[in-house]
């Protein structure tokens, strides 16, 4: 039989309109399946859950069907209370699946503590923006008989205050500065 006379037999035509429906009817039936299994078309809505505390995001979540994964955080925002959320991911008002994880970042307990660096010896022209680079603030300068011009001494909430010193971001650094007379 050659090939031509193979391709229009009635056998072949009809196992080839088998294969057809078949594939339709397979086609079909996934599609449903999956339509069930993955809850296609509902969603729910992500919660505000910005300045709550862990406590009570993790009701919420619980309530609307989601999980959570917190990720650490060192950016410590005082805007918000201790340990309460500053950041979602996906936003609120996103919609996702049910048992979909959210994001969380957390806010430390309070700033980060960075080294003080030394500023012993140089004009306060040099010393304030090293120091304020590093986000601390510059509290009380006073003024000291001295030869030079420069930082004498540091000091903390009435404290002396040694270069390499650990402080949180945001302190308040007094200076001493020699006034250049003797």
């Amino acid at each position: 039989m050659s090939f031509v006379k193979f391709v229009t037999s009635k056998v072949f035509l009809k196992q080839l309109v088998l294969a057809i429906v078949a594939i339709i009817v397979l086609s079909f039936l996934t599609l449903q399946w999956l339509k069930m299994s993955t809850n296609h078309g509902e969603f729910v809505v992500v919660p505000d859950l910005k300045g709550k505390s862990l406590e009570t995001v993790s009701i919420e979540l619980k309530d609307h069907d989601l999980a959570m994964e917190i990720q650490d955080s060192a950016n410590y925002n005082p805007k918000y209370p201790k340990y309460s959320v500053i950041e979602q991911n996906p936003i609120a008002g996103s919609h996702v699946k049910e048992n979909r994880k959210i994001y969380l970042i957390l806010n430390p307990s309070g700033y980060r503590k960075v080294e003080v660096p030394n500023v012993l010896k140089r004009t306060l022209r040099q010393a304030k923006p090293q120091l304020e680079a590093l986000e601390f603030q510059i509290g009380e300068i006073t003024y000291k008989d001295a030869i030079g011009e420069g930082v004498m001494s540091m000091s903390h909430k009435g404290k002396p205050l040694e270069p390499g010193t650990l402080l949180p971001l945001t302190s308040k650094i007094d200076l001493v500065l020699g006034n250049g007379k003797l």
